[in-house]
């Protein structure tokens, strides 16, 4: 079986300890909290291979992806009271996740030769709808429509990717850069409380 690559590996840690965890502080039990992480790191996948007409879905028959979910949920559990303690680290894992994955998203738009609009939409998709999915079950209002920047930072990502492969530089070293940028702009988007503006009915 071929190995999956670092960059799915660290988009499904950190999706999984971010579902994970929201299970946690909305008090589910053992099987609740490992479906909202499972929901949370396959949710974006699931919905780019179907757009693209890839199947069988890859997590199907990927029992490491599957077993990775599982590991990463129980860690988590296990570790909850010291990980809850930290009040960003919700926050943080989104984050990576949203940074792997639209990566994952955008590269594999460009395999099959997408346009650059297409394949920044499917990036957004791949990183942002397992994160809706997870809000939905938990009865919240998904992330990408009211918090701070979100899938504003993938846009600015995929952009950056094109910009760095512009350039000629390697493909390892633009994922990292790309990576790197998204985190950027995510945490810099929260802490200085940067979001777009809200429609307010009384304007």
């Amino acid at each position: 079986m071929e190995l999956i690559s670092y960059v799915t590996i660290g988009g499904t840690i950190a999706f999984a300890a971010s579902g994970a965890l929201a299970g946690i502080r909305k008090g589910l039990d053992i099987f609740g909290v490992t479906v909202v992480a499972f929901v949370t790191s396959i949710g974006g996948g699931t919905l780019r291979d179907i757009l693209l007409g890839k199947f069988p879905i890859r997590w199907l028959f990927d029992s490491q992806i599957l077993l990775l979910i599982v590991v990463v949920s129980v860690i988590t559990v296990f570790f909850r009271k010291y990980i809850i303690k930290l009040d960003k680290t919700l926050l943080l894992f989104d984050t990576i996740g949203l940074a792997f994955f639209t990566v994952k998203g955008l590269e594999a738009g460009l395999a099959i030769g997408l346009g650059k609009i297409a394949c920044i939409i499917l990036a957004t998709v791949t990183a942002s709808f397992g994160g809706v999915v997870r809000d939905i079950i938990l009865n919240e209002i998904p992330a990408i429509f009211h918090k701070e920047i979100y899938a504003t930072a993938v846009i600015f990502g995929c952009l950056f990717y094109f910009v760095l492969q512009y350039f000629g530089l390697q493909t390892g070293l633009i994922q990292n850069l790309v990576i790197g940028f998204i985190i950027l702009i995510r945490l810099l988007a929260v802490i200085f409380n940067i979001s777009l503006p809200k429609i307010l009915q009384n304007q």
